[in-house]
Protein backbone atom coordinates (compact mmCIF):
# COMPACT_ATOMS: atom_id res chain seq x y z
CA UNK A 1 0.00 0.00 0.00
CA UNK A 2 1.83 3.13 -1.07
CA UNK A 3 0.20 5.69 1.32
CA UNK A 4 1.53 9.12 1.81
CA UNK A 5 0.26 11.80 3.27
CA UNK A 6 0.38 15.68 2.16
CA UNK A 7 -0.51 19.05 3.44
CA UNK A 8 -4.00 20.92 2.29
CA UNK A 9 -2.97 23.11 -0.78
CA UNK A 10 -4.43 25.52 -2.84
CA UNK A 11 -4.00 22.26 -5.44
CA UNK A 12 -6.29 19.80 -3.49
CA UNK A 13 -8.40 21.53 -1.06
CA UNK A 14 -11.38 21.14 -3.05
CA UNK A 15 -11.43 17.46 -3.68
CA UNK A 16 -10.38 17.48 0.21
CA UNK A 17 -13.66 19.42 0.78
CA UNK A 18 -15.45 17.22 -1.31
CA UNK A 19 -14.58 13.77 1.06
CA UNK A 20 -17.41 12.12 2.78
CA UNK A 21 -17.75 9.49 5.34
CA UNK A 22 -20.90 7.33 5.89
CA UNK A 23 -23.93 8.63 6.75
CA UNK A 24 -24.24 6.63 9.70
CA UNK A 25 -20.74 8.69 10.64
CA UNK A 26 -21.81 11.78 10.29
CA UNK A 27 -22.14 13.04 13.54
CA UNK A 28 -19.15 11.86 14.82
CA UNK A 29 -16.06 14.20 13.00
CA UNK A 30 -16.23 17.63 11.81
CA UNK A 31 -16.57 18.52 8.05
CA UNK A 32 -12.94 18.87 6.38
CA UNK A 33 -13.70 22.44 5.21
CA UNK A 34 -14.38 23.08 9.12
CA UNK A 35 -11.09 21.63 9.90
CA UNK A 36 -8.95 23.63 7.67
CA UNK A 37 -10.54 26.96 8.14
CA UNK A 38 -10.19 26.33 12.03
CA UNK A 39 -6.49 25.35 11.18
CA UNK A 40 -6.13 28.92 9.23
CA UNK A 41 -6.26 30.32 12.61
CA UNK A 42 -3.88 27.64 14.74
CA UNK A 43 -0.08 27.35 13.60
CA UNK A 44 -0.07 24.27 15.52
CA UNK A 45 -2.71 22.62 13.68
CA UNK A 46 -1.68 20.51 10.44
CA UNK A 47 -4.58 19.57 8.29
CA UNK A 48 -3.68 16.94 6.27
CA UNK A 49 -4.65 14.64 2.76
CA UNK A 50 -4.08 11.07 3.05
CA UNK A 51 -3.12 9.36 -0.14
CA UNK A 52 -3.41 5.74 -1.77
CA UNK A 53 -0.83 6.60 -5.17
CA UNK A 54 -2.73 9.60 -6.36
CA UNK A 55 -5.75 9.45 -5.02
CA UNK A 56 -6.95 10.69 -1.80
CA UNK A 57 -8.85 8.73 0.09
CA UNK A 58 -9.17 10.29 3.49
CA UNK A 59 -8.17 12.98 5.77
CA UNK A 60 -6.64 13.87 8.76
CA UNK A 61 -5.41 16.72 11.34
CA UNK A 62 -2.82 16.58 14.49
CA UNK A 63 -2.40 19.31 16.30
CA UNK A 64 -1.42 20.49 20.17
CA UNK A 65 -4.51 21.54 21.73
CA UNK A 66 -4.53 25.19 22.62
CA UNK A 67 -5.88 24.72 26.24
CA UNK A 68 -4.36 21.27 27.60
CA UNK A 69 -1.19 21.57 24.82
CA UNK A 70 -1.59 18.19 24.24
CA UNK A 71 -0.66 16.79 20.86
CA UNK A 72 -3.80 15.25 19.12
CA UNK A 73 -5.16 14.08 16.05
CA UNK A 74 -8.39 15.86 16.38
CA UNK A 75 -9.59 14.79 12.96
CA UNK A 76 -9.69 11.70 11.29
CA UNK A 77 -11.95 10.43 8.01
CA UNK A 78 -11.46 8.14 5.43
CA UNK A 79 -14.19 8.81 2.55
CA UNK A 80 -16.45 6.44 2.24
CA UNK A 81 -15.46 5.11 -1.40
CA UNK A 82 -12.23 3.46 0.40
CA UNK A 83 -13.63 2.07 3.61
CA UNK A 84 -13.31 -1.40 4.80
CA UNK A 85 -10.07 -1.70 3.31
CA UNK A 86 -7.24 -1.19 6.06
CA UNK A 87 -6.82 2.57 4.83
CA UNK A 88 -7.97 3.72 8.71
CA UNK A 89 -5.39 1.47 10.53
CA UNK A 90 -2.49 2.11 7.66
CA UNK A 91 -3.34 5.72 8.16
CA UNK A 92 -2.88 5.57 12.02
CA UNK A 93 -0.08 3.48 12.08
CA UNK A 94 1.94 6.04 9.34
CA UNK A 95 1.00 9.11 11.81
CA UNK A 96 1.66 7.66 14.86
CA UNK A 97 5.53 7.11 13.13
CA UNK A 98 5.57 10.60 12.06
CA UNK A 99 4.56 12.18 15.16
CA UNK A 100 7.41 9.67 16.89
CA UNK A 101 9.65 11.02 13.84
CA UNK A 102 8.62 14.27 14.19
CA UNK A 103 8.19 14.89 18.38
CA UNK A 104 10.14 11.90 19.94
CA UNK A 105 8.70 10.31 22.92
CA UNK A 106 5.44 11.72 23.36
CA UNK A 107 1.87 10.85 24.91
CA UNK A 108 -0.07 11.23 21.94
CA UNK A 109 -4.40 12.10 22.52
CA UNK A 110 -7.51 11.19 20.52
CA UNK A 111 -11.09 11.36 21.39
CA UNK A 112 -14.03 10.05 20.23
CA UNK A 113 -17.69 9.91 20.38
CA UNK A 114 -19.01 6.86 22.98
CA UNK A 115 -20.93 5.34 20.37
CA UNK A 116 -18.36 5.59 17.88
CA UNK A 117 -17.25 1.96 18.31
CA UNK A 118 -16.16 1.72 15.55
CA UNK A 119 -13.53 3.98 16.00
CA UNK A 120 -12.79 3.35 19.39
CA UNK A 121 -12.07 -0.16 18.63
CA UNK A 122 -9.36 0.82 15.91
CA UNK A 123 -7.50 3.55 17.91
CA UNK A 124 -7.44 0.68 20.87
CA UNK A 125 -6.54 -1.96 18.38
CA UNK A 126 -3.18 0.95 17.74
CA UNK A 127 -2.60 0.54 21.59
CA UNK A 128 -4.62 4.28 22.81
CA UNK A 129 -5.98 3.33 25.93
CA UNK A 130 -9.25 5.21 27.66
CA UNK A 131 -8.03 7.58 29.95
CA UNK A 132 -11.29 8.00 31.83
CA UNK A 133 -12.05 11.27 30.95
CA UNK A 134 -14.34 13.06 28.97
CA UNK A 135 -14.20 15.86 26.69
CA UNK A 136 -16.67 17.90 24.77
CA UNK A 137 -18.56 14.55 25.26
CA UNK A 138 -15.80 12.56 24.20
CA UNK A 139 -13.68 9.61 25.57
CA UNK A 140 -10.50 10.51 25.58
CA UNK A 141 -7.90 7.83 24.47
CA UNK A 142 -4.00 8.12 24.96
CA UNK A 143 -0.92 5.95 23.08
CA UNK A 144 2.31 6.50 24.58
CA UNK A 145 4.68 6.82 21.65
CA UNK A 146 8.66 5.30 22.83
Amino acid sequence: MNLLFKPVTKENWETCVSLKVDESQKGFVAENWYSIIEASFEKEFFPTCIYVGDMMIGFLMYDRDPETKRLEVSRFMIDQNHQGKGYGKASMTALLALIKETYGPVDFYTSAEPENEGAIGLYESLGFERTGEVMWGEVVLKVTIT
